[in-house]
């Protein structure tokens, strides 16, 4: 396990170089000069090349490949999970399964739920994303279809404990959820906190075991830099997924978010696109930028063709 001041300056050199291949220095500049001693921590063991090769050049700058061996070495800190690729999304009915057909209002109600998931089942959505108090429910309601159920966690604001985090995913997998949609600390990533961030999402991710973890970064809130961070440490610490939003923090899903957060995460992590997708076309863009599950309380709409003028 890293020192606090080690996984600072590696998340630190994680972002910078991840920003220099999109072109783009911390402060808004072009390429950005990377501290030595954050090159030495990110350099401290084999340098890894594009399809697992050991690079023999130990890390090159630039790199001859794809630019990432540091930002691969660098999150191999902790396990990864593999995401799904993208698929070539012609019409409507072909983004279902890309969808996590989600009611996380407040003021949702038994008949609210046992319609999403009748709804959920129709159309074969992918999972049904709700209130920790509504999983159970949700998962017996899906039991004996392929359509899964998620819990949120630390939802919206994940100003929460790690451990009480921890305990919410845990009973939340114990009600049923297959999957756990966690919110990061936002918090603590903009006071650059990092080892607090990573102490975070790995005891949501434990707590979930077997159930894979999205983490939610609330990307209208951040800047480049903290998205580039916050991807990595997300992965650092073992979840599967990186998530847009909440969909309760303002703004939602965009395309550049999408294809910032693929690129830091590679193929071996799920993108999650949420907030703000209430057409065929949100979708088909998002999922063209990397985003390989959506989330949306427009769903039938959605795959209906249409466009919603509100919700998730």
């Amino acid at each position: 396990m890293a020192t606090a001041r080690e996984l600072d300056e590696l998340a630190e050199a994680i972002a910078e170089r991840a920003l220099r291949r999109l072109g783009v220095g911390l402060d808004g500049g072009q390429q950005p000069s990377v501290p030595g001693r954050a090159l030495q921590v990110i350099a401290s063991a084999p340098a890894q090349a594009a399809g697992g090769a050991t690079c023999s050049s130990g890390g090159c700058d630039p790199c001859t490949g794809r630019g990432d061996c540091g930002v691969r070495h660098g999150i191999a800190l902790g396990a990864v999970r593999i995401g799904t690729t993208p698929g070539d999304v012609k019409t409507s009915q072909d983004v279902a399964p890309y969808i996590d057909h989600t009611l996380l209002k407040p003021d949702a109600t038994r008949d609210d739920i046992v319609k999403l998931c009748e709804e959920a089942r129709r159309f074969q959505f992918a999972t049904v994303c709700v209130n920790g108090s509504n999983v159970g429910l949700a998962a017996r309601l899906l039991a004996g279809s392929p359509v899964k159920a998620i819990a949120v966690v630390g939802f919206p604001l994940g100003a929460m404990t790690p451990s009480a985090k921890a305990f919410e995913a845990r009973e939340a997998v114990r009600q049923g959820a297959a999957e756990i949609d966690m919110v990061l600390n936002i918090g603590a990533l903009k006071g650059r906190d990092y080892h607090l961030v990573l102490d975070d999402i790995e005891a949501v991710v434990k707590a979930s075991q077997p159930a894979p973890v999205k983490v939610i970064l609330e990307t209208s809130q951040l800047s480049d830099e903290e998205k580039v961070v916050a991807s990595a440490l997300s992965k650092a610490g073992g979840a599967a997924f990186v998530k847009t939003s909440t969909g309760f923090g303002g703004g939602g899903a965009t395309v550049h978010d999408v294809e910032l957060m693929r690129r830091i995460v590679g193929p071996e992590m799920g993108v999650k696109a949420s907030g703000g997708v209430r057409s065929f076309e949100d979708a088909k863009k998002l999922i063209a930028a990397g985003a390989d599950r959506l989330g949306a309380s427009a769903s039938v709409a959605i795959v209906g063709g249409k466009a919603s003028s509100g919700g998730y």
